[in-house]
């Protein structure tokens, strides 16, 4: 993985990567609330209350690129062919599809449609069986 862009302070370690995962899930987050609110799911009162939170969730992650000396614009991890992290600029909009789509719109549109994952794990050392894991994963923005 390669940053789009070198942070002006090449000493802030881990910080770029782990903000630009906390504004992914911040930007996903985001398109869950628009996309009900689109589907009128949302009281005012519920859509309020998510508006605002989202609003101070931006303004930490603004603030932290501040302690860190990170600009906002450059939390976003080049994936090479798979496309970027999160949108280029402009943004994304929910349901609308874009011909470079990022992997934030393909985790959204996975959200929103749903998926199941299942799978056998196992375990072992010198031809032993010694952990099996049966997984089922469940992915998705309705309740079940």
């Amino acid at each position: 993985m390669q940053a789009i862009s070198k942070s002006k302070n090449s000493d802030s370690g881990l910080a770029p990567l782990l903000l630009t995962v906390v504004e992914l899930i911040r930007q996903l987050m985001e398109a869950q609330v628009i996309r009900r609110m689109d589907a009128g799911n949302l009281s005012d009162s519920e859509l309020d209350r998510a508006a605002e939170s989202l609003r101070q969730l931006e303004q930490q992650v603004v603030k932290l690129c501040e302690v860190f000396d990170i600009d906002p614009a450059e939390l976003n991890i080049n994936l090479g062919e798979m496309g970027t992290l999160l949108p280029q600029s402009g943004g994304y909009y929910p349901g609308e599809t874009s011909s470079q789509p990022s992997i934030l719109e393909l985790l959204d549109r996975l959200l929103n449609t749903g998926v199941v994952v299942e799978g056998d794990l196992d375990l072992g050392l010198a031809q032993l069986n010694l952990v099996h894991a049966k997984l089922r994963l469940v992915l998705t923005s309705k309740p079940l």
